[in-house]
């Protein structure tokens, strides 16, 4: 007899809630007590903070996670019978059509590709593969199986048409790959689902520690903001400083977070799709953005353009501040950098509890 296919919540029950009341020195910026729902989901942990005053609180937020499980379901290119996977395997053949929301992310990425002279590129999944970092083993890929790779990567032969809304692949082997951009997006729908509630309430919604986007104020003190931490890469126990978000979404990217060592030297996850190699940058960049996709995908654009071109691009973005965590010169502390951080949004060495 077959047996009946268990959904997500049943698996791992409507997501974990749990109470949690202020303590004092708390630095969150939380005061009065949260309701914290967890949910895993797209390799990390998604948690949802919700004043506990909401009502339908735990039921408003495994909604917004059912959101993010739809969405991995969606967009993960572990599953063959994805979306994404089936467009990266049929696109090649002719036009594809695709859900409408995937068709403006993927315009999104290609806008951003365009903006940074190819830097930031999502085409780049047969490179991810021939290094290992999809499905493993972790390898340095041989000349040939490089070449292979760069040859059927590459933004321009990405082919959208928003009227038909389809999506065509111009070169066979191409593979869209989401990761840098997809959580962020995640999240972005998710903080729909809360702002539709009929109870305006705020929130703060992360997926582990590399991206959060912030709705509102925290309960209890109107007007002010939900504070993350920014972390250490040397040390994860001792955070950098502290993020104050209201309204707005950070994002992450450094390549100490997934490597493996060869011969001597560490690679990073982080490919520059202009070499094809794993990048060298800095220990990690963190991007302000008005929304989370836009500040996961600017924080690896950034990481690879470095800080002089990531500096020239954020003048034109509004609302966009860059954090980039840079290797300690002396000493063990690291080196902060900063641009387009506005007062109060960023403040150095204060320990948080995200």
């Amino acid at each position: 007899m077959e047996q009946p296919e268990l959904n997500r919540r049943q698996m791992f029950g409507m997501g974990r809630a749990r109470a949690v009341p202020s303590r004092p020195g708390d630095t969150t910026g939380e005061r009065g007590q949260l309701v914290r729902v967890e949910r895993p989901a797209m390799g990390s942990t998604f948690e949802i903070r919700l004043p506990a005053s909401t009502p339908g609180a735990v039921d408003l937020a495994c909604r917004a996670l059912d959101v993010i499980d739809a969405l991995e379901a969606q967009l993960t290119v572990y599953d063959d019978e994805s979306e994404v996977a089936r467009l990266n395997a049929r696109a090649h053949l002719g036009p594809v059509t695709v859900e409408p929301g995937l068709l403006g992310l993927l315009e999104t990425a290609l806008a951003l590709s365009a903006e940074t002279a190819g830097a930031y590129d999502i085409t780049t999944g047969a490179l991810s593969e021939a290094w290992g970092f999809v499905r493993g083993p972790r390898r340095v890929p041989d000349a040939e199986t490089l070449a292979a790779a760069r040859a059927c990567s590459g933004w321009r032969h990405l082919r959208l048409d928003p009227e038909a809304k389809t999506v065509a692949f111009d070169v066979k082997g191409l593979r869209i790959n989401l990761g840098s951009i997809g959580k962020g997006y995640a999240l972005d729908r998710a903080a729909e689902v809360i702002r539709a509630s009929w109870w305006p309430t705020g929130a703060l919604i992360h997926g582990g520690r590399s991206s959060a986007v912030a709705i509102g104020s925290p309960p209890g003190r109107p007007g002010t903001r939900w504070h993350v931490a920014l972390g250490n890469p040397l040390d994860p126990d001792s955070p950098l400083g502290v993020f104050r978000l209201r309204n707005r979404a950070i994002g992450t990217s450094g390549s100490a977070f997934q490597s493996f060592e060869s011969g001597g030297r560490v690679y990073g996850h982080i490919l520059d799709p202009r070499t094809g190699e794993p990048a060298r940058g800095p220990l990690s960049v963190t991007v302000l953005a008005p929304t989370a996709a836009m500040a996961d995908a600017l924080s690896t654009a950034y990481y690879l353009l470095g800080p002089d071109a990531a500096n020239e691009h954020a003048a034109n973005q509004p609302r966009i501040g860059v954090v980039f965590v840079n290797a300690p010169s002396d000493g063990d502390t690291p080196e902060i950098f900063s641009f387009g951080v506005g007062e109060g949004d960023f403040v150095r060495e204060q320990k948080s509890l995200h």
